[in-house]
């Protein structure tokens, strides 16, 4: 792919037409052949792909579409004889014997495992979720594999800096028990023994000499993440818990590679059209989504940080409550809770500071939290940027909607045009990241095209949502920390600022949505 890009632009005046058409070419053929690789080899790779897909001002707009469009539940299938198999190890019996009834053609398929429809003994539809047999197998293989390459083309090709992008993979992978092991101690089977002496003889000049090998991929713990998501609704999110939900687990029919739930009806987050026709407003959704994540990043410290279109599901809310105006209410469905990531009391309680500072245009919080999280002095500017989207002096920018992305093509051929431009800087920014916060960012990248889905861009009232509970979060951590009674005093003012402020930016808002209708 780097010889086509070479070879086909060689000699092609910058900024030309004749360039730009060949581009288009070149990344349209490569997008193919990288989806041709990701599909063939699976596993790790269309995690990778299913990644590429959500970064839609990073990476040409022919990979991000080519990725969508086939990576979230359209991955390659197992056999049912695989299948059958899983099954006698984990349970000992066929589907057939486990079930009163199992489709053996799976609803959907993606990276690790694929899911079939059932109905137990006692009559109850569920969904079960049934592991690729060669994951365990081959994941560390494939993720040494991916290391490898990366960080070789980057030393022939310096330009060619997607280390950040490998990192994150790593920490994408459901996370399971796991060993950080030296290579020097680690036995490869006899077909990669090769590899291995590569490995060897290169990981002092590319800086790394371990890989994480992963023993197992546990569904038991993707299970319990999702009752303790929910738990943390009813205890720290109460005022919305009813309207966030995932199915229930089936224990007695679940192991390791083998998961059975509550099967769910409902929309994918980005089908516009069926919310519609379930009688739901596609911005009750946005708002939805965005306070639910908004929560827990900001107040639970536990974050599912794989909200892409598949795993989120919209239904009318079950109690029947309806808007003023008789729109249904929505539930939002939460599955695939393989993925989660702990926030620490410091890494919180900063990433929730500089959303605030970013929705208040305060430039000096912006900096400073900025600067706690790792982005350095040098590229704290950079680091708000790619979080917001948004060019510095819009970000800094006191108007209302400074930081609404309006879906336009200027909007996006203008952050291509930075992302572009400052390509370096941005991989720089993303090596020296904690791994945590790449996931945010990662998880941010899924909730921006959620919402391009629902609404054609971003919306003021998402960022008044992130703003209210970015402020209530750093509120709370703030009385926690604070015990005399003058300091909490000084709190509650801060408080009674900010929601004068909200306030403000709620009027405002308003105003601007009138003003946009009598136009």
């Amino acid at each position: 792919m780097l010889l086509d890009y070479q070879y086909s632009l060689w000699g092609l005046p910058e900024g030309s037409n004749e360039r730009a058409k060949i581009k288009h070419e070149v990344h349209l053929r490569s997008a193919r052949k990288l989806q041709e690789l990701c599909f063939r080899n699976g596993g790790i790779y269309i995690k990778l792909g299913q990644h590429i897909g959500q970064l839609e001002y990073l990476v040409p707009q022919e990979y991000v579409l080519t990725m969508r469009e086939s990576m979230l539940n359209k991955c390659p299938v197992s056999s049912y004889d695989q299948v059958c198999e899983v099954f006698k190890k984990e349970l000992g019996e066929t589907p057939d014997k486990v079930f009163d009834e199992f489709d053996p053609k799976p609803i959907a398929s993606a990276s690790l495992a694929q899911v079939h429809i059932a109905r137990t003994h006692d009559g109850q539809k569920v969904a079960v979720k049934v592991q690729h047999t060669h994951m365990t197998d081959t994941a560390a293989a494939d993720q040494a594999t991916v290391e490898f390459l990366v960080n070789t083309l980057h030393r022939l090709f310096p330009s060619f800096d997607y280390r950040w992008l490998v990192a994150e993979i790593r920490e994408s992978l459901p996370k399971a028990s796991c060993l950080k092991i030296p290579l020097s101690e680690f036995t490869l089977s006899r077909n990669l023994d090769v590899l291995y002496n590569c490995f060897l003889s290169i990981r002092r000049d590319i800086g790394f000499d371990w890989f994480w090998a992963f023993q197992e991929l546990d569904f038991l713990i993707e299970a319990k993440n999702s009752v303790k998501c929910l738990e943390n609704f009813r205890k720290l999110s109460p005022h919305i818990a009813d309207y966030v939900y995932a199915p229930e687990v089936h224990w007695s029919l679940s192991t390791s590679k083998l998961l059975t739930m509550e099967f769910m009806d409902g929309a994918y987050v980005n089908d516009v059209i069926t919310i519609q026709k379930l009688g739901i407003q596609p911005s009750d959704v946005a708002r939805l989504v965005s306070q639910t994540f908004a929560e827990m990043m900001f107040k639970h410290g536990f974050v599912h940080c794989d909200p892409h279109a598949a795993n989120l599901l919209v239904r009318p809310l079950p109690s029947g409550k309806r808007r003023i105006f008789g729109k249904k209410k929505p539930q939002l469905i939460l599955l695939d809770h393989g993925l989660y990531k702990e926030l620490d009391f410091s890494t919180r309680f900063s990433y929730a500071s500089l959303w605030r500072a970013l929705v208040f245009s305060d430039a000096n919080g912006i900096k400073e939290h900025s600067v706690k999280l790792g982005a350095g002095e040098d590229l704290y500017v950079l680091f708000a940027g790619i979080l917001t989207m948004r060019p510095w002096n819009r970000v800094i920018d006191p108007a209302v909607d400074h930081l609404v992305i309006k879906g336009t093509d200027s909007d996006r051929s203008e952050l291509q045009m930075y992302a572009s431009q400052y390509f370096p800087q941005i991989s720089e920014l993303l090596r020296r990241l904690p791994r945590v916060i790449l996931l945010m960012l990662k998880t941010n990248d899924c909730l921006r095209a959620v919402n391009n889905s629902l609404l054609q861009g971003s919306s003021l009232e998402t960022f008044l949502i992130i703003g209210r509970v970015s402020s209530e979060a750093v509120v709370e951590a703030k009385m926690t920390q604070m015990k005399s009674l003058f300091s909490r005093i000084d709190i509650w003012f801060e408080e009674f600022l900010f929601e004068a402020r909200l306030l403000a930016l709620q009027i405002a808002f308003w105003l601007l949505r009138v003003r946009n209708a009598l136009t």
